[in-house]
């Protein structure tokens, strides 16, 4: 083995660690594993960005673009706005919810597709009276399963299409993926719908009504300002701090009338009554030290849901900038004029101080703030919100984007245009359209997913210089010994399968395709099955919350553990195994 091949392992291994430990963010690991091996002169430092404008990359970065103006379409509220009317049955609703997913996510980010259909899955549960639970995992899966389907469908095929274009000079069409990713989806989500939604653990209880889940009427209180209290003439940001930061201040009022706007500078006056947020501990505390009264009105607090003042609820999405930050740090009233009313992790209200609590991918906040820029602050934040827009139907806003992407999805599928160049050009037509404002195109990339691609391109590619796949392959095979090509296929499958649970599918891909086409060489055959293994492979990550963003969105919302996931992960992988190996065989012979 040489210094190079040995240099490339030690990097790989290390990698796959950092991106286990979760430590740092997996874009940060991408790029250490980039410089390493700059360093070790395993890759050129001239060659060293070439995998920023990959053909790969440039594709990933239009279908992002994409999705955010079908989402600004309103073809999805189109779709799903009939879902109730059409039937009160759960599992009417849970075939419909799943099948709407796995088609959506044929054709648009499946991350994307499944944040447009998680407030319709958990209006229709609380409509329905059943725990969201029932819906959100098994949707999460069908949208994974039906990004198998397509070349644009997910970032492992794009990526596997453009690895073999570079191996044989004619990397895989649109459809390609379609004989054998549409026929895993269908059998997958008929497995989900049939057996699967049965291994969801019972006792989840899901996410439920805000007040429900984070019990607001208990930390919701109100106090009048009494004659001589100490507090006169301060300002609301000034009584937040009296109490080291435990309070927060929701609404002022004044003769019986709510005080509009922005309230943190406003003097108090006696007689003035604050609806406050906080532990009673604190608030006991506060009224005797400070002269207040406790007072009680349940009008006062409906004017929490008014057309002026509105509690929402999010999502903590996987890579928002929010993720490891402290609602202290965050300055929320201050910054984005909302206020943190509780946190729910893995389906249970947190207790302790919210300040301090650091929040985590799939961590559920109840916000409050004004009706009109909330869903906008909770963009900024990185989050998604769990209700439902409201968009309203315009025909034209939902037809000409739909026309705009088939022109596309034509070019690509008949060989006019390579996917990238196709894409892009869809994207320019909406933003000259006005589907899709300049500012949304950049808003909708998922950079970090961009990092790490245009990072772990060129290590992939030393795997192959260096001559480190040929290493890899030849354990594989002495490990396999006197093995059917079909065994070792399947083997291909498993271990991809395992990367893709551990840590990033875009990852994995990158990392198994010169290796997958290592192993067919050596053993001389077909190299395209074993790229479609680590395709399906890639996106069939299921066992944990970490494996895929879906899995990590739905485990707060849907109240679910750690361990959920595997009771119904486990027999869909295993299903999509015994099931892909002969498919692919047969379809892409050896």
């Amino acid at each position: 083995m040489t210094a190079q091949q040995m240099g490339i392992f030690i990097i790989l291994i290390a990698t796959m660690v950092l991106f286990v430990w979760g430590r740092w963010r997996f874009d940060v690991v991408a790029m250490m594993a980039l410089f390493a091996c700059i360093l070790l002169g395993i890759v050129k430092p001239d060659e060293a960005f070439h995998g920023f404008g990959h053909p790969a990359v440039i594709t990933v970065i239009a279908v992002l673009a994409i999705t955010r103006a079908f989402a600004n379409s309103g073809l999805v509220d189109l779709i799903t706005s009939h879902l109730a009317r059409l039937t009160q049955d759960p599992f009417t609703q849970l075939v419909a919810l799943c099948g709407i997913a796995a088609g959506l996510s044929a054709f648009i980010n499946n991350v994307g597709a499944l944040a447009l259909l998680m407030p319709v899955a958990i209006a229709t549960a609380q409509q329905s009276g059943y725990s969201a639970s029932q819906l959100l995992m098994p949707m999460s899966f069908a949208s994974i399963l039906g990004g198998l389907s397509t070349l644009i469908g997910t970032p492992p095929n794009i990526i596997i299409a453009h690895y073999r274009g570079s191996v044989t000079g004619d990397g895989f069409g649109m459809f390609d993926f379609t004989p054998v990713g549409l026929t895993l989806a269908l059998a997958g989500v008929v497995f989900i719908v049939l057996i699967g939604r049965r291994l969801i653990p019972r006792h989840r209880q899901g996410r439920a009504d805000p007040e429900e889940l984070f019990e607001v009427s208990d930390y919701l209180t109100e106090i009048r300002i009494r004659e001589g209290s100490n507090v006169i003439g301060k300002s609301i940001s000034e009584f937040e701090t009296l109490d080291q930061g435990h309070l927060a201040v929701l609404g002022l009022f004044r003769d019986e009338r709510r005080v509009a706007g922005y309230i943190r500078l406003e003097r108090l006056q006696a007689g003035d009554i604050l609806l406050v947020q906080g532990p009673s501990s604190a608030l006991e505390d506060l009224v005797e030290k400070a002269n207040l009264e406790l007072v009680a009105s349940e009008k006062r607090r409906e004017d929490l849901h008014g057309r002026d003042i509105a509690l929402m609820e999010a999502v903590v999405a996987p890579r928002a900038w929010v993720v490891r930050r402290t609602p202290a740090s965050l300055r929320l009233r201050s910054r984005y004029r909302v206020n943190l009313l509780a946190v729910a992790r893995q389906g249970r209200a947190l207790k302790q101080r919210l300040r301090d609590i650091r929040l985590q991918a799939g961590d559920v906040l109840l916000l409050q703030g004004e009706a009109d820029s909330l869903p906008e602050v909770i963009t900024a934040l990185g989050c998604l919100p769990l209700a439902s827009r409201g968009l309203k139907f315009q025909p034209q806003r939902v037809l000409l984007p739909v026309a705009i992407f088939g022109m596309a999805v034509i070019a690509i599928a008949v060989g006019w245009l390579p996917a990238g160049v196709a894409l892009m050009g869809a994207v320019g037509g909406m933003i000259l359209t006005g589907l899709l404002p300049l500012e949304e195109v950049y808003d909708s990339v998922d950079w970090p997913i961009i990092v790490l691609l245009g990072a772990m391109i060129p290590v992939g590619g030393a795997l192959e210089h260096t001559g480190a796949t040929a290493v890899i392959a030849n354990v594989l095979i002495r490990f396999a010994g006197d093995a059917s090509p079909l065994l070792i296929l399947g083997l291909i499958i498993v271990i991809t399968m395992t990367l893709s649970d551990i840590m990033n599918n875009a990852a994995t891909s990158v990392i198994m395709a010169p290796l997958a086409v290592g192993i067919a060489q050596h053993i001389g055959v077909n190299a395209d099955p074993f790229l479609m293994a680590v395709a399906v492979g890639a996106s069939s990550a299921f066992l944990t919350p970490i494996g895929h963003q879906n899995n990590t969105l739905v485990m707060g919302p849907g109240g679910y553990r750690f361990g959920d996931y595997w009771r119904l992960g486990l027999p869909l992988e295993i299903l999509l195994v015994v099931m892909a190996v002969p498919l692919i065989a047969w379809v892409w012979p050896l």
